[in-house]
């Protein structure tokens, strides 16, 4: 690790604050198209002539495809914005999936809705990293924190809004379509942004930005990365199998309820509520005890009390159902935190790679989940709540490993280089 010359440009605060707004509208885009399909799901498979038993399988290959596309596109608008300039990602991803919703709202056959799910979940993967590296890299060290927590805590609203616009749409179609019009108006706020003043003076200095082999050549690299990577597995496992899927689980439970389309909406807006709090709560608390790892600890260790509770006290209504996913949604709000991780453990010259890549190889581990769900429920014959719990197991051990072998990267200088 190279030492670079402290990065003096005095920022005005106007601008960054204008930074921080709109990096938070970015995400709170980014989280309603990512989240729209499991919002959908029921009623758009539906309509394109979906048996109701094919449901879960189909929705799973579409949610499959999405995720690929954000595995392929995180490493090529990460890379991208180390070599380019962060503001080249923004403006890039969102145009490709403001267009890929759009003609969402068009689709006729399952063929062209996992095409454009994975066009979409391909511009999608640059939203985030790109947002929060400029976040990090403009604002001091004791603020950087809470700048994420506000970032995240806004974004993850936009769940929220999805689920109250599809209650009251009632038209996938038309919800696509907006998601895309909300792209254009968003890549209009990002023309009035500036470049990271660290990236720019770094990148008059060397060549060598956005080389992945710096990760990739060098173990200890590696490890630390793929460790950033795991920390955050277990928020989408809960995203996936406890909100998007979260008909086929009440289902399970023997729960009753009068639309299977709503059920879906109605749990990830109790989780994605759950996650506002949880994710500015989390910022504040890191901010406060000065560690990022002891919150995250705080974090999985609540997860897991929680989940227990979850399959006790669940089955008992469908009002206690919505309650569980909620506290379940608080629990997993380290997300903030885990992406100042993520931005704060490696250097300038492939931070940005890092910062894309990571986010959204948490996300595309949910086809790792996806597979190993079928194969306890299908192949193994093993009941729904039973499959969810062994997949849970695994994650969640993952991730305590991975804790325990990073450092704790609170108040690190961000000026350097790999």
């Amino acid at each position: 690790m190279t030492k670079k010359t402290p990065y003096f440009s005095d920022l005005q605060n106007k601008g960054v604050t204008l930074l921080v707004i709109v990096a938070a509208l970015g995400y709170f885009v980014d989280i309603f198209d990512l989240l729209l399909f499991g919002m959908v799901r029921i009623g758009s498979l539906r309509s394109l002539g979906v048996d109701d038993s094919m449901l879960e399988s189909i929705g799973l290959r579409l949610d499959n495809w999405q995720m690929l596309g954000m595995l392929l596109g995180g490493i090529f608008w990460g890379i991208l914005g180390d070599k380019k300039g962060r503001i080249s990602v923004l403006f890039g991803s969102i145009l490709t999936y403001s267009i890929a919703n759009i003609l969402n709202s068009f689709v006729h056959s399952i063929t062209h809705y996992e095409l454009l799910r994975f066009i979409a979940g391909f511009g999608l993967a640059g939203e985030l990293g790109a947002g929060v590296t400029l976040v990090n890299e403009s604002l001091n060290k004791e603020k950087r924190g809470i700048a994420t927590a506000f970032v995240a805590g806004f974004g993850v609203f936009g769940a929220v809004f999805g689920c109250v616009l599809v209650l009251w749409l009632k038209d996938w179609r038309l919800c696509y379509l907006i998601g895309g019009i909300m792209g254009f108006i968003l890549l209009i706020l990002r023309i009035s942004i500036f470049e990271s003043g660290m990236y720019k003076n770094v990148r008059t200095k060397t060549n060598n930005l956005g080389n992945f082999s710096i990760i990739l050549k060098n173990s200890k690299k590696l490890k630390k990365y793929l460790c950033v990577i795991a920390l955050a597995i277990p928020i989408w496992y809960v995203v996936q199998l406890y909100a998007k899927y979260a008909p086929e689980l009440a289902d399970a439970f023997g729960l009753h309820y009068p639309d299977k389309k709503q059920v879906a909406v109605y749990a990830i807006l109790a989780m994605y509520s759950g996650l506002t709090f949880g994710d500015v709560g989390s910022g504040l608390l890191s901010n406060y005890l000065k560690s990022r790892k002891k919150t995250i600890l705080l974090s999985i260790s609540t997860l897991i009390i929680l989940i227990i509770l979850f399959f006790i006290v669940g089955r008992i209504s469908m009002l206690v159902y919505y309650i569980m996913i909620f506290l379940l949604g608080i629990a997993i709000g380290y997300w903030a935190v885990f992406m100042s991780i993520a931005t704060e453990s490696f250097g300038i010259n492939i931070r940005s790679t890092v910062s894309n890549t990571a986010p959204n190889f948490v996300r595309g581990s949910v086809i790792l989940i996806n597979f190993l769900y079928l194969t306890f429920k299908d192949s193994l014959s093993l009941s729904t709540p039973l499959s969810n719990i062994l997949v849970g197991i695994i994650c969640i051990s993952i991730a305590l490993y991975a804790w325990s072998q990073l450092e704790d990267t609170f108040g690190k200088d961000l000026d350097y280089i790999e």
